[in-house]
């Protein structure tokens, strides 16, 4: 069994100090830093990506969804926090596991189990693939709502906000996420970024006209230049004459 790197990052020390405590007598994890201070965290983790994060949630500065958010590569997240109505919003982000606290050590050892695994440090058989999910659930005003994949047609960007345009709705979802949060969390094998500030269903689009521009729903995109050679090559894959 492969050793993890790990970094905690939360801005209370006593918790802090517990998860060390945790993380030095468990096998198979190296604690390579600590931090109470998430700007100075993100920061170094981009510099030095560990293996697993466990990250609190609430903390002044840069709450823990936003850094999780900007996290890169092969890092995998274990959110450790006092809210339990965070649970839900974790997983929009990919994380490994929720930790509520206080956190005991066999809910800990469960987590960096289920790390390892994620790893493929326990077996040395491969992982099996993660099928592709049918729904995701979206923060509209206050209330999470699941949302069909089926149903969306396009996602478009407004500063920190994003907006999903479904079918048979006059009105679009909208969101406090940033267009690579959603990226990252529709497959890439139904959706595709053409444009800064839009996301698409492949299997949506009515007609690309010969100038690029995308029809979709009621809505006309223009594919721009840093989009255009994957959305091209989507298209040949599909129309290879």
């Amino acid at each position: 069994m492969k050793t993890l790197n790990c970094v905690i990052i939360d801005d209370e020390p006593l918790a802090v100090k517990l998860l060390e405590s945790f993380v030095n007598k468990t096998p198979g994890l190296n604690l390579l830093a600590s931090f109470t201070d998430s700007v100075e965290a993100i920061a170094y983790v981009k510099e030095t990506p560990p293996d697993l994060l466990f990250l609190d949630i609430q903390m002044p500065d840069i709450n823990g969804m936003e850094l999780a958010r900007m996290i890169q590569g092969d890092t995998r997240v274990i959110f450790t926090t006092a809210f339990q109505e965070f649970a839900l919003e974790s997983y929009e982000v990919s994380a490994l596991d929720f930790l509520l606290k206080p956190i005991r050590y066999n809910k800990f050892l469960a987590a960096v189990e289920k790390a390892q695994t994620w790893f493929g440090k326990t077996s040395p058989e491969p992982a099996p693939a993660t099928p592709t999910p049918e729904t995701i659930f979206l923060k509209v005003d206050g209330e999470y709502r699941q949302i069909p994949l089926s149903g969306i047609l396009y996602v478009g960007g407004m500063k920190d906000y994003v907006m999903f345009y479904l079918e048979g709705e006059r009105k679009p979802l909208i969101t406090h996420l940033t267009m690579k949060a959603v990226e990252d969390l529709l497959p890439e094998s139904l959706f595709m970024r053409v444009h800064r500030s839009y996301i698409v269903a492949l299997n949506k689009i009515r007609s690309v006209d010969r100038n690029d521009c995308i029809y979709i729903g009621d809505e006309i995109i223009r594919v721009t230049d840093a989009y255009r050679e994957q959305f091209t090559n989507y298209l040949k894959s599909k129309f290879p004459g």
